[in-house]
């Protein structure tokens, strides 16, 4: 079989997978294109009489989506980073010391992604208001950053533990310090994990809903997800065509970011080896 035919064969197989993961994609689209009168049609039409590009714009308009994006663009992008300074030496420690309690510690890392946010809402809440955090965005950077460090942890170690001391060693004889080693030697080989790790921490921090609504009050800093909530819930009419402009938007920094950070996860397979 030659390598088209593989090719082609491939595809074949994953076609009903691709479609059932764009077919929301493009509901939204079509939905968001369509003017307001055909939007509850029967029967439904893929495309409208005309291409409203212009239910974006007044979206953007009449909705504050802006604010919004600012917003949840800091908040994912600030746990992100938050959440990386510490998870990576935490990391690194749990994958080359060796102390008393380790193994006891990565199982309480494991037991604590059993709980879910919601069964702590109250908690963190009480936590915030004593803090004065309470509608800022700082209270959402912590709470991200604090409930994917676990996660993070447990990742980056694993990954830690499958590079070679050796080439650690080999920096330290060099005349290298500790930190120099981790990095200028450990971080760019680690570089596929940490490009994975920032990649679920933030897209958890961009669609986290709960917590955003229990702590956050003032609508000019609303998340995208409360945003997207506002214009459904306790509205006397709901505008499709907005919600779905909102939603569909709402989509693309996260795919933006997954390809960017792709780039570097490739790269980062190739780097360092053992010789």
């Amino acid at each position: 079989m030659s390598r088209l035919q593989k090719s082609a064969v491939y595809w074949l197989c994953l076609s009903p997978l691709a479609v059932v993961i764009l077919l929301p994609y493009a509901v939204m689209l079509s939905t968001a294109l369509k003017p307001r009168a055909e939007v509850l049609s029967f029967p439904p039409t893929w495309i409208g009489s005309e291409l409203r590009f212009a239910n974006f714009a007044e979206m953007w308009a009449s909705t504050g989506f802006g604010p919004s994006l600012a917003a949840s663009l800091i908040v994912s992008a600030a746990a992100t980073v938050v959440c990386l300074l510490v998870a990576i030496p935490a990391a690194y420690a749990l994958a080359r010391l060796r102390f008393r309690g380790r193994t006891l510690y990565a199982q309480l890392l494991l037991i604590t992604q059993m709980l879910s946010p919601i069964v702590l809402v109250i908690g963190i809440f009480r936590l915030m208001a004593a803090m004065g955090l309470v509608d800022q965005l700082w209270a959402l950077v912590l709470t991200y950053g604090a409930f994917n460090l676990a996660f993070a942890v447990w990742m980056l170690q694993s990954y830690f533990s499958t590079i070679p001391k050796e080439l650690e060693e080999a920096a330290w004889i060099d005349g290298a310090t500790g930190l120099q080693s981790l990095t200028l030697v450990f971080l760019p080989m680690a570089l596929p994990a940490v490009a994975v790790t920032s990649i679920f921490v933030f897209i958890y921090s961009w669609n986290e809903f709960v917590l955003a609504l229990t702590l956050m009050r003032s609508p000019d800093k609303f998340t995208l997800p409360l945003k997207i909530f506002s214009l459904v819930g306790g509205a006397y009419r709901i505008d499709w065509e907005y919600v779905m402009a909102a939603t569909f938007l709402a989509s693309v920094p996260v795919a933006i970011v997954f390809s960017w950070l792709q780039r570097y996860l490739v790269r980062g397979l190739s780097v360092g080896s053992v010789k």
